[in-house]
């Protein structure tokens, strides 16, 4: 896909100059922002898909906290 915007030309010279400096072109600068703009985006719904699922899943320890005595107490 091919997308056109505008941007201040001064910005686009200094960004020239970072990807440059990078071994990059602007354009594939770009590119690599817009692919880690969209992965980030997908973690993001999956940590709350996790997040979701784990708060609803059994098995929580309902306020129990680990207490060292109690664990090293010999039978």
């Amino acid at each position: 896909m091919n997308i056109t915007f505008s941007v201040d030309e001064r910005v686009a010279e200094q960004a020239r100059t970072a990807a440059s400096a990078m071994g990059k072109s602007l354009n594939q600068a770009v590119r690599d922002y817009l692919e880690q703009l969209a992965g980030s985006e997908q973690r993001a719904s999956e940590l709350r898909a996790f997040a979701e699922s784990a708060l609803n899943t059994p098995g929580r320890l309902s306020g129990w906290k680990f207490d060292r005595e109690e664990a090293n107490r010999r039978a």
